[in-house]
Order: structure tokens, then sequence, then C-alpha cells
């Protein structure tokens, strides 16, 4: 696995000197201990309130430091890469910001956290400080381990006792109101890799087709192995075994949490399936999805509730300074609005003596042909792709063949320009990307000169015209164009046949043009293309060569 640092060594303060020099002017504030001792503190903090502190390893960020700020944490003390801090880097943030009021310590159930956090609390009481500790146990994966783990579920604590403290509340009320909170939490993570620590070797204990469920935030083993296997399945599992967990009835918040490396696509796509689970009935607000307690960059995920009550909702929802924090939203049905109808009152009708007519058996016959041969066709086109794009003209191709198949029973196949017309629409509205685009305005453009008479040759021709015309590629610019110019040119002259074999020669041509002028290829250099011939001049021989062979 690759990464971004300069050395091992300093990755940590280099990583927390960023979060500063990015972070609001007279916010964040680190002591002049580095590197040794890595605390983030609260620039104005004056110590009249209760302080609240919290840290451990890095690695997990934005946690900890980035929830350092007025409403969350008064300072954060962090080791390195998933290691306790020190005795004396605890103590030092203690006395950094205690006050007369006091400090409470926020920590995640891990025994380097606790022994280390405990000894330096041990010792600015000692010192004359007060302070009190609230230790964070919600991770249920393993329901009879007499110490859980501390997990993402910590934030709701650090956002419960920030809020309190910053209210101005006694000592003793917000150490009461997070060891409540703790006890009442319960989390959950489920990952598909193992993360990968920057400077180190890197091995994935698992297969292309495991998963781990139950897992901490360090990188350690999961408490089972489970089979890869869709979103909704999943999230059911995990739904079931907190539901199980959970101590007492009534509305919950939920924190849905990146642990790192999922792509903001798929944690929408767990977030409705969450949302759709039996969990949802308990849930009131919802934080997240978002990254607030990462494992570098784990692929997984993890779910947290907790109970609510008037205290904590007010609290949860409260402004706050830290931008890491995600404000919450309360749970809502989806809103769907209609799409506004549209009547082109421009229109205007053909004599049917004018416009070209078909034999809706022959046109039905050679449509099938096309779009069955496309569908087919979307796992090679999609890694012939993969060779020069984004790996994704198969699946756009044949989600534009599947939409006409879908429009076939009720396409006027009797009349060439309203299936044209039909089928530009579907393009246009289903296939997304340049290419759907560029290809409903073939078929609209050749729709138009179809209900004016023309030959499909003459038609199809015409359409090539609007769509180079706006597309801005020609032959020789290694796009499909490269096969479908050819190929209507063979058409008028020659017929199906000879059109079929000059999109295939033309599509065999663009491996040998070793630069693009259109699309993503251009950005290409022709080390990157030699051989390898354009996707979408593949697909429409493809087309040539199915409606040929169906004629």
């Amino acid at each position: 696995m690759k990464h971004f640092f300069n050395r091992r060594e300093d990755i940590v303060a280099e990583a927390l000197d960023g979060l500063l020099l990015t972070s609001a002017p007279g916010q964040l504030a680190r002591l002049d201990t580095y590197p040794a001792i890595k605390v983030i503190v609260r620039a104005d903090w004056d110590k009249s309130k209760v302080a609240v502190i919290s840290g451990g390893g890095a690695g997990h960020e934005p946690s900890h430091a980035g929830f350092v700020g007025r409403g969350m944490l008064t300072a954060a003390v962090s080791g390195e890469i998933f290691a306790s801090p020190s005795v004396d880097a605890v103590l030092t943030a203690i006395r950094a910001v205690t006050g007369a009021p006091g400090c409470l310590l926020i920590v995640k159930n891990y025994t380097g956290d606790r022994l280390n956090f405990g000894l330096a609390a041990e010792k600015a009481r000692a010192q004359g400080l007060t302070v009190e500790m609230a230790i964070v146990a919600d991770d249920i994966a393993l329901p009879d381990l007499p110490q859980p783990r501390g997990v993402a579920g910590t934030l709701f604590v650090h956002k419960i006792a920030g809020h309190l403290a910053e209210a101005g509340e006694p000592l003793e009320a917000v150490a009461e109101a997070a060891r409540t909170a703790a006890a009442d939490i319960v989390s959950l993570g489920v990952s598909l890799s193992t993360c990968s620590i920057p400077g180190q070797a890197h091995e994935d204990r698992l297969g292309p087709d495991e998963g781990e469920l139950g897992l901490g935030i360090h990188g350690e083993p999961g408490v089972e192995r489970i089979a890869l296997q869709a979103a909704a399945s999943l999230v059911s599992t995990m739904a079931e075994r907190l539901v199980a967990s959970i101590k007492t009835d009534g509305k919950h918040a939920l924190l849905i949490n990146n642990l790192g490396a999922v792509p903001p696509i798929e944690m929408g796509v767990i977030a409705k399936a969450v949302l759709d689970s039996p969990l949802a009935d308990r849930v009131e607000l919802i934080v997240g999805p978002a990254p607030l307690m990462t494992a570098l960059n784990m692929n997984g995920f993890s779910l947290s509730m907790i109970k609510l009550d008037a205290t904590r909702d007010a609290a949860l929802t409260s402004a706050v300074a830290p931008r890491a924090w995600v404000p919450p939203t309360r749970r809502h049905e989806l809103a769907v609005l209609p799409a506004p109808g549209w009547t082109d009152t421009n229109k205007t009708t053909t004599d049917d003596a004018v416009a070209t007519a078909a034999d809706p058996v022959v046109a039905g016959k050679l449509l099938d042909a096309v779009c069955n041969r496309l569908v087919a066709m979307e796992a090679d086109l999609n890694r012939l792709d993969a060779k020069t794009g984004d790996g994704d003209t198969g699946s756009t191709v044949a989600t534009g063949a599947r939409s006409v198949l879908a429009l076939r029973p009720t396409l006027p196949l009797g009349s060439a320009a309203a299936t044209c017309a039909a089928i530009g629409e579907a393009l246009g509205t289903s296939m997304g990307g340049s290419s759907g685009v560029l290809l409903s305005i073939f078929f609209t453009a050749a729709a138009q000169k179809f209900a004016e008479g023309a030959d499909p040759a003459s038609a199809f021709s015409a359409g090539l015209d609007r769509m180079t015309f706006y597309g801005g590629a020609n032959p020789g610019d290694r796009t499909m164009v490269d096969a479908l110019s050819p190929a209507l040119s063979a058409l008028a002259s020659s017929g199906l046949a000879a059109a079929a074999a000059a999109a295939r020669k033309g599509a065999k041509a663009t491996g040998n043009m070793t630069r693009a002028k259109a699309g993503r290829s251009s950005y290409l250099a022709a080390r990157d293309l030699e051989g390898v011939s354009d996707p979408g001049a593949e697909a429409v021989a493809a087309a040539f060569e199915a409606a040929a062979a169906a004629d």
C-alpha cells in the first residue's frame, strides 16, 4: 500500500500541525512540548469552566484533535499511530487546561489508555487538581467480554460532556452525564479490508470475498469472518445485534461512522440500508455518515446508538466550533417532488406519406439483436475501458440498451421517426455520461430526418453530423465516431453487411491511434493507448455486426 508522508517518525506531529494551520485563527494551539508530548488545546481557554480532555493513539482522525473547540473537547492528547499517549503527555494536558472547576478525562476502554490516563489522573490529584474520569466501553462485538472496547460511540460522550461543560455545569454533573451516557451506548463495526500503517509492510489477512464483523479501531481482527454480501444484508445482521444489545426502549441517536476508506457513494448506500432496517424505528437523530473515528484507511464502517432524553438531545444538537463534528439531522421521510411535465407546442406533425415507414417486424428484430449484444458485452467493454478510462463504458452502454429493451413493447416500430425519437429520449434519460447525451442527439436528429422522409443512411448521417457538431469529435480522434462514420458511409453505398465490416475496420484502427483528441483518453500518453481499441468504437462495431447478422 502507498502512503503520503515524509518520515514515519514525524507523521503524527506533522499531521497535527497541518490541522492547526488549516483551522480558523485563534481556535486551536499546541503546547510547546513537541514532538515527545503532543497536546492540542483550545486557544481561547481561560480555565473558568470544567475542562474536557480525551485522546489516544493517532490514526483515528479527525478524532481526537479534530474535536477540540468550543462545545466539545478542551484538549486532546495524541500518541503515535495506534499507541496510547504517555502518562506525562496526559498529565501535561491536565495541567495546561484545568482550573478550579476541574476536568473530566474521557477514555476509551483499552488497557494502555486506561492505565496511562488513570495514572496521570492520580498524579494530577496529588498535585491538587480536581480530576474525574469516564470510561467508554461501547463495543458489543463480544457481548460476554468483561471489558468491551471503546470505539466510535465515544464521540457521543465527547459531545454531551462538552456541551454541559460549555454551559457551566459543575464537574460532578458533567462526569455523571458522561458516565451514564457511556453506559447507554452500543457500537458495532465491519470492514472489508485491514488497514495499512504508513511505513510498515501491509498484509491483508482477508480473502477477496471475505470481510470482518465486530472489529475495533486499531486494525485488530474482527470477531468473525463473513462472506462478502450485499450492503442491505450486512446492515441487517448488524442491526439485529445492535437491537438485541440496546437495554431500553425509546428513541436513540445513530452515528454512522466511516472507518477511513469507504467512498462517499457507498456510505450513502449504507446509510439508506440502515434507515430501511428495523434499527430505524428507534432512530430520532442521525450523525453522519462521515469519517469521525477512523482506523487509518480501513475499508469499513461502524454504527453506534445512544438512548436519547431531553438533555442528550439538546447536547447532541447544539452548535460547536469543531468543523469535524457533523451536525445531526432528525429522522424524516424521503422527500419526492413531481417532475414538471412539458408539452412541445412547437412540434409539427408530418404527413404519413412523407415520414419514413418501417417494417415493424424487421425493426424489432434488429433492435433486439443490437441491444442484447450490447448488454452481453458489458463486462468486456468495462475491462477494455479500464485500460484507458474509468472502466464504465460497458455498464453505460448496457444501461442504455436495457432502457431501450424495456421500452420495446411500446415503441411505434412502424414509424422510423417516432421510434428513433423514443430511443433518443430513453438514452438521454437513462444512459448517463457524455456518451448517453451524444447518442440521444444522434437518434433525435435522425428522427427529424426520418420525419422528412429520408432513407436510413441519410437520416443516421444527419444524426452523426449533429453528434460531431456538439461533441467535437471527428474521424481520427479515437472515439466511437471512428467506427460510426465509415459504417454509415458504407451503409449508404453497399448495405448493412458492408457497414458492419467498415465499422469493425474503423474500431480496429483506433488501437493504432496513439493520440486521442476527445474523451478521457485525450489525457493519456501514447504508451497507454497503443494497441488498445476505443471501447466506444468497439460498441458501435458490435452493434452493426449484430444488426447485419439479424438482417
